[in-house]
């Protein structure tokens, strides 16, 4: 296998004020719309902070933050 082909995922995490279900489905068809077929993401509401982990390859931070604000939620990258 080439390495110069396979590209490694990045996992971005942020801090968010999403803190309900049907709060995840307000934001999700904007990430949906982002992620490609072997992108990942997911919250965890019972972390303190409201984690989104994306797995991507080519998803940048600024993008999932201007997505997530875009719905009037907290956003930050967490480093």
């Amino acid at each position: 296998m080439n390495v110069n082909q396979t590209k490694m995922k990045t996992v971005l995490v942020f801090k968010t004020s999403v803190t309900k279900s049907k709060e995840i489905k307000i934001v999700q068809p904007t990430l949906n719309r982002l992620i490609t077929k072997n992108d990942r993401w997911n919250f965890d509401l019972e972390d303190c902070d409201n984690i989104l982990r994306v797995e991507t390859q080519m998803i940048k931070a600024d993008d999932v933050l201007k997505a997530i604000q875009h719905h009037g939620f907290y956003c930050e990258e967490l480093l």
